[in-house]
């Protein structure tokens, strides 16, 4: 039973267009179909990599870093040679997945050139970088992987 005379409680919902921009691209890699979005929330840029629908391993890297004295500021720019490097105070940590060192290291390197690659594209950029893979072979190929990051810079 309502209390009398109790006004009804209102909800007001803003105006706006959803928070969060998706972007996806897809193309063959190795002769598997490749999906990649792009998602980039307030606090977070999600990028995801799925071949065969697979999404196995999550690892995030932050851009902002918490000790002043280890960023690049201080290092020479870099060469056309070492300008694929990834950063070096860029520390990935997985979060799931990542069964053997192998997968685990891999996945590592893709979600540290990722994330070199944003904040290359915007030195301001300082929100985290959540990377989930999906690939359907593990391989140490240098050819798959420029074309894997390749397909995340279109999405990016």
């Amino acid at each position: 039973m309502d209390p009398p005379n109790m006004p009804s409680p209102t909800l007001t919902i803003p105006n706006t267009s959803y928070p969060a921009s998706t972007k996806q691209a897809a193309g063959h890699i190795d002769g598997l179909l490749t999906d990649v979005t792009c998602t980039s929330f307030s606090d977070k840029i999600m990028v995801t990599i799925t071949q065969e629908g697979r999404l196995a391993q999550w690892i995030h890297v932050p851009l902002s870093v918490s000790n002043p004295t280890s960023t690049d500021q201080y290092l020479p720019t870099a060469t056309s040679e070492d300008s694929l490097l990834p950063m070096t105070h860029l520390t990935p940590k997985t979060l799931l997945g990542g069964s053997n060192p192998q997968r685990e290291t891999i996945g590592q390197l893709y979600a540290t050139q990722i994330a070199s690659f944003i904040a290359t594209k915007n030195p301001h950029e300082k929100r985290t970088v959540l990377v989930g893979l999906g690939l359907s072979k593990f391989e140490v190929s240098r050819v798959v992987f420029y074309d894997t990051i390749d397909l995340v810079r279109k999405c990016i």
